[in-house]
């Protein structure tokens, strides 16, 4: 995908994961937004080349809380 088009759909896709974040883990708009921003899954999410941008919103939010949880992430295999 080209810059243009990431930089389009990626605030999307961010604000659609910090919305589920906020609901499932019943905190404020900005403490979901400072919880993800100060993860390692936003960092690797930032990165087009990642491709994890691709996964739903269920996916990444799975993938924050094991984060959260564990201090690592298990990408699924592709």
């Amino acid at each position: 995908m080209d810059k243009s088009k990431f930089d389009a759909v990626y605030p999307i896709i961010c604000s659609d994961l910090v919305a589920k974040i906020e609901v499932e883990l019943n905190v404020s708009d900005n403490d979901a937004i400072t919880e993800l921003y100060s993860s390692r899954l936003y960092e690797i999410l930032e990165q087009e080349n990642t491709k994890i941008w691709q996964y739903s919103t269920e996916k990444l939010f799975e993938l924050f809380l094991e984060e959260k949880k564990s201090g690592k992430i298990s990408f699924p295999q592709v």
